[in-house]
């Protein structure tokens, strides 16, 4: 499928910010502590840019609302309505945090909770779809959250400056389980055989193979341009490499070093280093999602 910048932006941003939420809302770091200040103000505006990204994807932004109405039917309205009602635990704990030192634990689980709900609503935009054999599993919103929560604990490691040894340690964690979801989430992905082929879409498969004779139209249109996006096995095997390198690899790196370093600067600029190379490889990973995904409408053309 073609591949939106402004989605993978969206889901790379935001994914990072509600999971540095999820740490913030535990109350793994000091209230008292500037950098702590820092941090959620990081993950309202991770949040907030990812999300007004996404609007970037519409034909008429404008409307964007009316999207909410749909809640009960639609995975696309409730990360909508989620995201918002999100907004308010949110704001408030960062009020409290930046202006009185003190972290509200109520507000922080009620934070913590419509994070994941959001990433997991996300995620299900995607593993919702039948007609894309690759997205529909449970293990793409196991993913989601894995990789969201591996970022935000990374993210909040690097605003702790190596104060914080256990958001580290559930880090590198979880960096790892993420690696292993993600792994097995492409394995199956790749060597997924298509549920609707031309054969099975014609009735025609107990006579041979089915090819396609003539296009059925000259022109491109909305599907063929959003559906008929191809990358070449070689090139998406190298972004994997890319993706898993700066993704994995190189935080877990970073990690390592900044536990062996202790706090100060150095721990602090080794652990911003790993959280820009694990933004880089996401946004890769992202691409790859979207690009290699195998839309069934694709059979007719």
């Amino acid at each position: 499928m073609h591949p939106a910048f402004s989605i993978i932006l969206f889901t790379t941003l935001s994914g990072l910010g509600y999971g540095l939420a999820v740490v913030l809302g535990l109350g793994f770091l000091d209230p008292s502590l500037l950098s702590t200040k820092l941090a959620y103000l990081a993950s309202l505006a991770l949040i907030g840019i990812g999300l007004l990204s996404s609007l970037l994807h519409l034909g008429n932004p404008q409307r964007a609302w009316r999207a909410l109405s749909q809640w009960r039917s639609s995975w696309l309205s409730r990360e909508g309505v989620m995201a918002i009602a999100t907004f308010v635990p949110l704001t408030l704990n960062a009020t409290l945090v930046i202006f009185t030192d003190r972290y509200d634990a109520i507000l922080g689980l009620i934070g913590v909770l419509g994070a994941l709900v959001t990433v997991y609503c996300t995620s299900m935009i995607y593993a919702s779809l039948r007609t894309v054999g690759s997205w529909h599993t449970r293990l793409t919103p196991l993913c989601f959250i894995l990789i969201s929560l591996a970022g935000g604990l990374l993210l909040a490691g690097a605003f702790a400056g190596g104060n914080a040894l256990m958001v580290e340690l559930l880090a590198l964690a979880v960096i790892l389980l993420a690696l292993i979801a993600k792994m097995v989430w492409r394995n199956r992905a790749t060597t997924l055989v298509p549920v609707s082929t031309p054969e099975s879409a014609t009735g025609l498969g107990f006579i041979g193979k089915v090819r396609l004779f003539e296009r059925p139209h000259a022109l491109d249109n909305y599907l063929t341009r959003e559906m008929g996006f191809r990358v070449a096995r070689k090139h998406a095997a190298k972004l994997w490499v890319v993706a898993f390198f700066f993704g994995a690899i190189l935080p877990i790196l970073t990690l390592l070093i900044a536990m062996a370093a202790g706090s100060g600067p150095t721990a602090q600029l080794v652990l911003v280093a790993g959280v820009v190379a694990h933004f880089l490889g996401v946004f890769v990973e992202r691409w790859l999602f979207f690009a290699e995904a195998k839309h069934a409408v694709m059979n007719y053309y």
